[in-house]
């Protein structure tokens, strides 16, 4: 594979470059994002940082430009990856619109709901959440049993969901309901788009081990939802749920978080001590490094193969979730030995101001498991790798 970029590309690099260079807050240094402790505070930076990115259209940048995108290429999107990685340049704030809800609405959505939906997502005038999960329907998602009724022009829904990241800041919600309780479970299911201000609906925060309440208890008490609002066929939404679930799974920027993160937990080595001198000296450490950075490289090797699915006009396939099991199970064994690393001093609490880089580390220590768990546990991802990429029979 020939891993040089054309000219064109370059160019591009050289514009998205200069443009950060002129834009990026200074208050975006690495891990002062992490130290932030009001999460009101946090979100009103990195909306005002999206809103910046939206006006130099570069949020989006794949999308088609009738809806507001550059039209860029996959090459062109890993080149924004990359400089968007190497200025620890913050992603923009609505994440599952941006990834998830507008290229599912560009492969399965009407003409309608592709410009109503995906401006507004651009620019972050409407927060999109994901209503998967339910209270017992986690892993085994088909089990869902969120009841959506037709009722004349209208579906009525009743449910309950959780673990629904974003819900007390969306204005939308891409939502999973049963529309046929006969059907065999993975049948019978319908994918709405839902106005999180309707009424009948309840958001409770929940808060977890950082602090934060970025997941939610999400009520639905007869909601009316609009049929217009149905993506793809009644009854038929599973199929339009997974392809939501590969693009979440690619993530096709997520290696060069960690590149970044590697070189943070370098310097992290270097300034920690191991029996009495620099823990980057111990060859033990030096190992651990070296062995992350080649696991980053391996994850990044990988993903360019999902590149060329999607250059041959194929969406994510199975495969997406070896990067995801692998990807988040590598950001695991960073912060695993960055916890190694900070010792005793990483169970201090963040808010009792520890200092230096204990306290953005701190906050990543207790954050990480959640990684493994959110767009498919690493168990499920296992079985998908094991059943449809290695062909072995189920368990």
């Amino acid at each position: 594979m020939d891993f040089r970029y054309s000219p064109e590309e370059e160019t591009f690099r050289a514009e998205l470059r200069a443009w950060l260079a002129e834009h990026l807050p200074r208050h975006f240094a690495p891990g002062e994002l992490d130290e932030e402790q009001d999460p009101d505070a946090r979100f009103e930076k990195l909306l005002a940082w999206h809103r910046a990115m939206h006006a130099g259209k570069w949020v989006g940048i794949h999308w088609p430009r009738e809806y507001g995108g550059r039209g860029a290429t996959l090459l062109q999107q890993l080149v924004y990856a990359e400089e968007m990685g190497r200025a620890n340049a913050p992603a923009p704030i609505n994440p599952i619109g941006i990834m998830m809800v507008g290229p599912t609405l560009m492969q399965w959505g009407t003409e309608a709901q592709k410009r109503r939906f995906i401006p507004t997502m651009l620019s972050a005038e409407e927060i999109w959440c994901q209503g998967y999960s339910e209270p017992n329907a986690g892993s085994d998602l088909a089990a869902l049993q969120t009841r959506a009724v037709a009722d004349g022009d209208d579906y009525v829904v009743n449910g309950q969901k959780v673990w629904t990241s974003l819900a007390h800041r969306a204005h939308w919600c891409i939502l999973l309901c049963r529309t046929d309780p006969t059907a065999r479970k993975h049948l019978g299911i319908s994918y709405l788009l839902v106005d999180m201000r309707s009424p009948g609906i309840t958001v409770r925060p929940l808060v977890q081990i950082t602090g934060d309440a970025e997941f939610n208890e999400v009520f639905f008490e007869d909601v009316r939802v609009p049929k217009a609002n149905l993506v793809g066929r009644e009854n038929e939404g599973w199929q339009v749920a997974m392809t939501t679930l590969q693009f979440e799974r690619v993530g096709l920027g997520a290696v060069y978080s960690f590149d970044r993160l590697i070189r943070e937990l370098t310097t992290l080595a270097r300034r920690r001590t191991l029996h009495g001198r620099p823990a980057i000296e111990d060859g033990y450490v030096r190992e651990r490094l070296a062995r992350l950075a080649t696991e980053a490289a391996a994850l990044r090797c990988t993903q360019y193969r999902q590149v060329t699915r999607r250059i041959r006009g194929e969406p994510p396939g199975p495969e997406a979730s070896v990067a995801k099991l692998f990807g988040t199970e590598l950001n695991l064994r960073i912060v695993e030995l960055a916890s190694e690393l900070i010792g005793e001093a990483g169970l201090i609490d963040r808010r009792s101001g520890a200092g230096d880089e204990t306290t953005k580390w701190l906050r990543r220590i207790l954050a990480v498991r959640a990684f493994t768990i959110g767009g498919g546990t690493s168990e499920v991802q296992r079985n998908i790798i094991g059943e449809r990429v290695l062909k072995l029979p189920r368990g």
